[in-house]
């Protein structure tokens, strides 16, 4: 099957190029002034873009339709499913539910059932097709645990991902403490907590040698720490959601669940700090942070309710607010939200280079349209119900495939 893509405005690692892009099976032949062959398939793209699938690092459920309508064609899968993914033969099963629409790449549990103290196994579950390991939803309070954890995935070349608060601090709390949490008598954990969890784990990546992702940094401080690691040559690298880029704990003011998140949303300083790090490159990767809640687990008092949001079809408007907002450019965008994710993954993918994968997606910056939670795929629940966005995916390929709904 070939497939030629015309008039597109074609995202590359460095930057624009218009012209047309070739598709010979599932990987790309051939890109910008191209002669197409006799006999293909043709899309006129009209001028609009073209840029690689998304990847997105970290969900805690699987909704493909919710990808597609994303742009998502690759999903690091959590551990923190039922069962826990601390066993091969999980592990084996989650890779391979999505195919072919939808590549899921579970992200094996650091422990066993995420409990913080013995070790998976790490090295079967890999082998079974894990592409990172994760400490899931929690942090992992017991430092020589830690430490082994890193240790042992370092001689595997996996990654660690981890959550980034401190246990004992944030135990039972729902918010941010500041003025926000204190108005409305919400249970609290200073922001400090993640700058802890942050430096711990940086300094036993720099004594391990071991690759370390922190999964959504959300405060000045800890992305001081990062920074700082970067410089000492750590291998570190970490990510955020657009709800800590857009949103700060003022948006829980009037008790609406849909804005319990986990972390919690930040002050408008540490907002400001986040979208900085968005223009300096201290973060690597946007996630949507996808983890749907139904009505059962919202419909509660704040304190009682459930953390997390639906956020796979809502990512790509939300991120293009970065670009319109002059933070980056559209080409450090989807490094932001396909190449680097795919490099923290270990992946072939996430890039518009001759011989990569054909994960495409043809969306239109300028489409106009509002977020209606009760219209998504999965459980509706985002802060953003009802927010005019711009930016709408048309058509989604996966390795040369297109993807219908």
């Amino acid at each position: 099957m070939t497939l030629a893509i015309t008039n597109a405005r074609i995202v590359g690692p460095d930057g624009e190029t218009r012209g047309t892009l070739l598709v010979e099976g599932e990987r790309i032949v051939a890109i910008g002034a191209v002669e197409v062959p006799d006999g293909v398939e043709t899309v006129d793209a009209r001028g609009r873009w073209l840029a690689p699938a998304i990847v997105d690092l970290g969900v805690f459920a699987i909704d493909r339709e919710a990808c597609r309508r994303g742009g998502i064609v690759r999903v690091a899968l959590m551990p923190d499913q039922s069962p826990v993914l601390d066993d091969p033969g999980m592990v084996q099963r989650a890779a391979l539910v999505g195919r072919p629409d939808l590549w899921i790449h579970p992200l094996v549990a650091a422990t066993r059932a995420l409990a913080g103290h013995d070790l998976a196994e790490i090295a079967f579950c890999q082998q079974a097709g894990a592409r990172a390991v994760a400490t899931g939803r929690g942090w992992i309070a017991d430092t020589a645990v830690m430490e082994r954890v890193l240790s042992y995935a370092r001689d595997l070349d996996l990654a660690v991902v981890t959550h980034a608060e401190d246990g004992a601090l944030v135990a039972g709390a729902v918010a941010t403490a500041g003025e926000t949490a204190t108005r409305l008598g919400l249970p609290a954990a200073p922001a400090v907590a993640e700058a802890l969890a942050v430096a711990r784990d940086l300094m036993l990546a720099e004594a391990t040698g071991a690759r370390l992702h922190i999964r959504q940094v959300s405060t000045a401080a800890a992305l001081d720490l990062v920074r700082a690691a970067k410089r000492r040559g750590v291998a570190v690298t970490c990510g955020i959601t657009p709800a800590h880029l857009h949103l700060s704990d003022i948006a829980m003011s009037d008790f609406r669940t849909f804005a319990h998140l986990s972390p919690p949303l930040r002050s408008e300083a540490d907002r400001q700090a986040c979208r900085a790090a968005i223009a300096d490159g201290t973060i690597d990767v946007i996630a949507s942070g996808h983890d749907p809640q139904g009505p059962e687990a919202k419909r509660l008092p704040f304190a009682d309710s459930a953390p997390g949001m639906a956020g796979a079809e809502t990512l790509l408007p939300l991120a293009l607010m970065l670009v319109r907002d002059g933070l980056c450019d559209m080409a450090t965008l989807f490094r932001l939200l396909a190449t680097h994710p795919a490099q923290v993954l270990g992946l072939d993918a996430g890039t518009l280079t001759v011989g990569a994968p054909a994960d495409l997606i043809l969306f239109d910056p300028e489409a106009p349209w509002r977020i209606e939670g009760d219209r998504f795929a999965s459980a509706g629940n985002t802060p953003f119900d009802g927010l005019p966005v711009q930016g709408k995916v048309l058509r989604v390929w996966k390795g040369g495939r297109e993807l219908r709904g």
